[in-house]
């Protein structure tokens, strides 16, 4: 069960980005979850855990993690569409 609760929260968090970024994510849901995970993973690393945790991930760090990470796909992503 936990990890359906990651996975869920994983999606918010790269949805979340993703309006913040104002870049779409490629893939729907899979890919907020991937940007969601990938970004709470980035945001650990360089930033920490502190603030509130929900389903195994601090969500301030993760949430910048994911808004980094997004912003960098959708550079990329806007590159190869050129």
């Amino acid at each position: 069960m936990g990890i359906i609760i990651a996975l869920i929260v994983g999606a918010i968090i790269g949805w979340i980005a993703g309006i913040i970024v104002g870049k779409p994510i490629p893939g729907c849901i899979i890919g907020n979850i991937v940007a969601g995970v990938i970004g709470s993973w980035l945001g650990s690393e360089l930033f920490g855990d502190f603030g509130p945790v929900i389903g195994g991930y601090a969500i301030i760090p993760s949430l910048v993690g994911a808004i980094i990470f997004v912003a960098i796909i959708g550079i990329i992503s806007s590159m190869i569409k050129k």
